[in-house]
């Protein structure tokens, strides 16, 4: 805490606000445009570190939205809630209340965020990094009273560091478990696990999620360390698709059947009410006793951030998109992994795909660090490609490319990084990754 303090005493200068300011301030928030997050940050960790209740202490949602997640008190899908940043000018803490918890006064509003709960169990790796490709920050959560770091915390950030996720925030969570001295030596340990990495810099909080200790520390520090991508609405638009609904409860009449929903991320350009779009690979069909995929062609009917309808979508944030498509087609996250565009101007689909791959040298999220061996013709790997999870089977290998024919199709760009996963231990372990060619 004392580290972070430092670096941003520089950056607070307190002041007094006069009456006039304050009208300034209001004035301010009703005019800055809060309709749309402007910034995806994800939550990773291992299991049981904090993740999901740092999430509520943040924005005042529960991501464990369904039957399993709440019976097991785990993240199994891809949870997701919004908050907005705000900052009283008078005594200088930030927060996510309209009115300052220290000193009552109105606070202004600086952003909005939203974040992107990951599972933290070794099942659930390949959700997680389905995540790690629509955000652009990461909130590390290592909890204190566990030795650092655990398995899925080395796999966690080791998928931050390939997806190229640069701006981090390690939270060193439930400090209230353990004494002083071992809180500093747990401190101790967080910065020999990140040193050499891409976290190596990164501002450790020391954080009591479940009281809301230095909750306010935190939302400075995301401020601070977390900038808003530059956005280019100028392309054509490519939405990356994490969730699918039905969002039709069971018995509704089919005359007022609402079309299929599908949430997650602008990549580039925006997209409006009224567009016609492409989802691609889309839907198996069989052709001539053969199965091939077809891609959908639908209208966007709304655009939801949060509880907010919008008419634009611009990168930065969660969104959904509602659509006439049958619910049928999107029901239970069916067209999780998918991309959105305009027709005519998508990335190509692969049903084969060939990449330049970049192996590990040890398997990450084991406690014994198992050195990789070369990948062998007929091996079936798991590939995470922007959203989409799939599995596939060497059939080439020559030199540092291999070839994969894909159980199920991925539309993504040449040129963009893959996760590989292979089989260790009745597991699937992150081993590097590939570059589309």
């Amino acid at each position: 805490m004392r580290e972070f303090r430092k670096r941003s005493k520089e950056k607070v200068v307190k002041k007094k606000v006069t009456k006039k300011e304050k009208v300034a301030i209001s004035k301010k928030e009703i005019e800055k445009d809060i309709s749309q997050p402007e910034v995806n940050i994800g939550l990773v960790g291992h299991i049981g570190h904090g993740k999901t209740t740092i999430c509520y202490a943040l924005t005042g949602k529960l991501t464990l939205e369904h039957s399993e997640e709440l019976m097991r008190g785990i993240t199994i899908r891809l949870g997701y809630a919004d908050a907005i940043i705000r900052k009283c000018e008078s005594c200088d803490t930030y927060t996510t209340k309209e009115s300052c918890p220290n000193c009552g006064n109105k606070t202004a509003v600086l952003r909005k965020i939203s974040f992107v709960d990951a599972p933290g169990h070794e099942t659930l790796m390949a959700t997680m990094l389905t995540g790690s490709s629509i955000i652009n920050g990461a909130i590390l959560v290592i909890a204190a009273d566990e030795p650092c770091p655990q398995p899925q915390t080395k796999e966690h950030l080791m998928a931050l560091e390939i997806c190229g996720i640069k701006n981090i925030i390690i939270v060193q969570n439930k400090v209230d478990l353990v004494g002083k001295e071992a809180a500093i030596e747990h401190y101790k340990q967080i910065k020999d696990f990140v040193k050499g990495t891409i976290a190596e810099n990164a501002v450790i909080i020391p954080m009591c999620a479940q009281a809301n200790v230095n909750v306010d520390l935190l939302i400075r520090a995301i401020q601070e360390f977390i900038p808003t991508p530059k956005i280019d609405t100028s392309k054509e638009p490519i939405m990356l698709v994490a969730r699918s609904f039905d969002v039709n409860p069971p018995g509704t009449d089919p005359s007022k059947l609402v079309g299929g929903v599908l949430g997650g991320i602008l990549k580039q350009g925006e997209l409006k009410v009224g567009d016609k779009i492409e989802i691609r690979p889309g839907i198996k069909i069989v052709k001539q006793n053969k199965e091939a995929w077809e891609p959908l062609i639908t209208e966007i009917t709304s655009l939801s951030t949060g509880d907010t309808f919008i008419q634009r979508a611009i990168p930065g944030g969660n969104i959904g998109v509602a659509t006439k498509l049958d619910p049928f087609l999107t029901k239970a996250d069916s067209l999780a992994g998918s991309v959105i565009g305009k027709p005519g101007a998508m990335p190509p689909v692969f049903s084969n795909l060939k990449l330049e791959v970049h192996l590990l040298k040890r398997v990450v999220g084991t406690k014994e660090e198992l050195e990789i061996k070369p990948l062998s013709i007929n091996e079936i790997l798991m590939i995470n490609a922007w959203t989409a999870k799939t599995v596939g089977t060497i059939t080439k290998i020559k030199g540092e490319e291999i070839e994969l024919v894909l159980k199920i199709p991925v539309c993504i760009f040449p040129g963009e990084k893959v996760v590989i996963s292979r089989r260790i231990e009745n597991h699937w372990r992150l081993v590097g990754y590939g570059i589309v060619k």
